[in-house]
């Protein structure tokens, strides 16, 4: 489960009956309706811009690369999604150049309760012309109403900038509805490289490295080799089912995860019992966990924006969280190689498993067919306009396959772009979020936290989270 995005020290659980993939983390603010620039394109006399009836609008200048787009000035899309501000103003600046081109205005609406108003509006016959969706889940909800508009030809080729799961996960049973648009990187070690040096430390390659280094940590004393905290309001335990999603993935490859994740492998198979070992004896030693906040059961009340703090005053040296949880370091944080902190790639359980990467997503949902929606849809589809995002902002990253790594100024956008790019790599989507809310946002979240809070049996916490799933 991806959490409620926030900002340092600020916590926004989760309407109970929402799932929430959120991508990076921002400002919790009210809704936000902003008015995207519909200037006419300059050095072009037969460009409409804003004003003009589309039809034979040229444009020229260095509007010219919007041509495939032109000829629906003056019309206006809306876009509904859960990005606010300030994360909303670095979107809307990535389709600026697009709108003062081709004069369609692009009015978008960010809304904290977007997973319970999307469906009240399409019910109620008020859906936007598109909706920027961050769970599977939500996806096939909305389609299952009837209100989903498939997308256009140009929508579906930009699809072979992508590797071929990330269509899947845009699917409902087994057609394509919904086009990616971004992705988050999970599998991440956070670690301070200056403590690494100083204590003689390497960056480990494969997961024995890892608990070898565990070890090695925990004998020197001092410093505990791991922090963490699942606490996140409503969502409490959400972190837990990302450590257990990381290990099945890295134990067993794709195909057990989505058996599992689909049910057909129940929590209490051998094999995720397994992977429930494997995550006891690694975020459940009491040797090796919770620097800086106290034993095992701290974890459950340690939340997820404070578990990394400790690694700055030097009392616990990693953490295993997503590629957004950089929003959580204190500002004046040097993040980098040589830097305060920085990021690793958590290793396959297995090395047989090639390059596990866990991420989320947003996915481009439309609720209307008219000609500047398609033109909306195709280029926000493309490896323009991911392109054009990354350069927006650090914190956002695509796995579209287009897009020139070189754009990546940041160091942990650039880890997270190779993860997520790479065509060796065995990536599947968050599997709480992909599971029945009852379960990757309910039952789960509530077992996993007494998994840690109380100690709880492997065998009971499977059983109970087996026992949730719908019938």
């Amino acid at each position: 489960m991806t959490p409620t995005p926030t900002v340092p020290s600020t916590t926004v659980p989760p309407p109970p009956a929402a799932r929430r993939p959120r991508r990076r983390p921002f400002a919790a603010v009210a809704l936000l309706a902003a008015v995207a620039l519909t200037a006419a394109c300059s050095n072009s006399s037969d460009s409409s811009g804003g004003s003009g009836d589309g039809g034979n609008q040229t444009l020229s200048g260095d509007c010219a690369r919007f041509q495939p787009y032109a000829g629906h000035g003056g019309t206006t899309v809306t876009v509904f999604a859960s990005i606010l501000s300030p994360e909303s103003d670095n979107l809307e600046k990535s389709w600026a150049d697009f709108s003062r081109c081709t004069g369609i205005r692009i009015s978008y609406e960010g809304s904290n309760d977007f997973e319970s108003q999307l469906p009240v509006r399409v019910s109620g016959g008020n859906a936007p012309d598109f909706a920027i969706v961050p769970q599977p889940g939500l996806l096939a909800q909305m389609v299952k109403s009837g209100k989903v508009v498939k997308p256009p030809q140009q929508t579906v080729a930009n699809q072979e900038k992508w590797s071929p799961v990330w269509k899947t996960y845009g699917s409902v049973n087994g057609t394509f509805y919904a086009a990616p648009m971004s992705a988050n990187m999970k599998s991440l070690v956070w670690y301070s490289p200056k403590a690494f040096k100083q204590a003689g430390y390497d960056v480990p390659k494969t997961w024995a490295d890892l608990m070898a280094l565990s070890d090695r940590i925990a004998k020197a004393g001092g410093a505990k080799p791991w922090c963490g905290g699942i606490a996140s309001g409503t969502a409490t335990g959400w972190p837990a089912t990302d450590w257990l999603e990381e290990v099945v993935l890295g134990s067993f490859g794709g195909e057990v995860y989505d058996q599992w994740v689909s049910h057909k492998v129940k929590f209490s198979d051998p094999k995720i019992a397994a992977a429930m070992k494997t995550v006891a004896d690694w975020m459940q030693n009491p040797a090796w966990v919770n620097g800086g906040y106290g034993d095992v059961k701290s974890i459950a009340t340690t939340t997820f924006q404070d578990a990394g703090a400790p690694i700055l005053t030097g009392k616990c040296l990693m953490l295993q969280q997503a590629s957004f949880y950089k929003a959580q370091w204190p500002k004046d944080t040097k993040i980098g190689p040589e830097g305060d902190i920085f990021a690793f790639h958590l290793p396959a359980v297995d090395p047989s498993v090639p390059n596990p990467v866990e991420g989320g997503g947003e996915f481009l949902t439309a609720f209307a067919s008219r000609p500047e929606v398609q033109a909306v849809q195709n280029y926000l589809s493309s490896a323009d306009w991911a392109s054009s995002r990354v350069k927006t902002a650090t914190g956002w990253v695509s796995a579209n396959q287009g897009v020139d790594k070189s754009l990546y100024t940041d160091p942990i956008d650039r880890i997270s772009a190779d993860a997520l790019t790479d065509p060796a790599a065995t990536f599947r989507f968050d599997g709480s979020d992909l599971m029945p809310a009852a379960v990757g946002a309910g039952q789960e979240w509530k077992s996993l936290t007494a998994w840690f809070a109380e100690g709880q049996s492997i065998q009971k916490t499977a059983a109970d989270i087996d026992a949730a799933w719908p019938q």
